[in-house]
């Protein structure tokens, strides 16, 4: 693998920045490109910026948007899922956005059956469907490996956007952490749309006992083979982008991100030559 990788920034690498900061923090990686989030206090979504400023702030430095993350859980449809989802759909369209994340239901005290979330998971994606053609957006499913997950693999979800006719609006996120605790081997480059990159380097966790609370940079120690995952996703056709994704305190509160996001950015175009 030789050609430069197409690096983004999920708000989540660096949430207690300003949107500018944040935006400056991408020109100086040469990332250009973000996700915005609206699940983080004090921030943009949550804490009330304009989708028009979001817009003019990434067109000024030349900063693309690809999505907000995330619509959760899209999975369970009803009225309330609906009335979500067009708001985030337009946020999605005014601030230039490419898509929308979709996250499944992520609850032990889930008690639906296999068969019921199977059903829901369609008629969620035949609800949607519509909202984001309308909207001029893609909605890009993640499933989470997390053993309660009512959606825990890409292969689940490629089934259900075919059974509904989605293959113009729905891509999949490739989340190198999911990807590994889902055990999941299968990929489907043609169908994504979206990676997210986050290491693990507590090689003593059971897998079943790993949380968002260990994801951090990709670096030497990482045991999540993202490398691996990224060079077979790359050689069978992805060519978009690599998004940051670390939800560990411990890469929030790093005094010097850039500079620690450049060594991971190092090391996986190191890892893939």
């Amino acid at each position: 693998m030789t050609q430069p990788l197409r690096f983004a920034l999920n708000r989540m690498v660096a949430p207690r920045l300003s949107l500018p900061a944040f935006i400056d923090l991408a020109v100086s990686l040469k990332a250009d490109a973000i996700e915005i989030r609206n699940d983080l206090k004090g921030v943009e979504i949550e804490d009330g910026t304009a989708a028009q400023t979001v817009r003019q702030l990434c067109a000024a430095k030349g900063i693309s948007v690809l999505s907000i993350n995330a619509l959760y859980p899209f999975d369970v449809w009803n009225d309330e899922r609906r009335a979500q989802a067009t708001k985030l759909a337009v946020y999605a369209r005014e601030c230039g956005a490419q898509g929308l994340v979709m996250c499944p239901l992520n609850d032990s005290g889930d008690m639906r059956t296999q068969a019921q979330r199977a059903v829901g998971l369609r008629t969620a994606l035949s609800e949607l469907a519509p909202i984001l053609r309308e909207h001029g957006i893609l909605g890009f499913i993640e499933p989470l490996g997390f053993e309660e997950c009512s959606l825990r693999r890409k292969r689940t979800a490629v089934d259900a956007i075919q059974a509904v006719g989605g293959l113009d609006v729905f891509r999949l996120v490739h989340d190198t952490f999911h990807h590994h605790l889902a055990s999941e081997h299968e990929f489907f480059p043609e169908l994504t749309g979206l990676v997210h990159i986050s290491g693990v380097e507590d090689a003593e966790a059971p897998l079943a006992s790993i949380r968002d609370g260990h994801r951090v940079l990709v670096g030497e120690g990482d045991i999540l083979g993202n490398a691996a995952q990224i060079d077979t996703l790359l050689s069978t056709g992805y060519t978009g982008f690599l998004s940051f994704e670390p939800f560990a305190d411990s890469v929030h509160g790093l005094p010097d991100i850039e500079q620690a996001i450049n060594a991971s950015m190092a090391h996986l175009q190191k890892s893939l030559t």
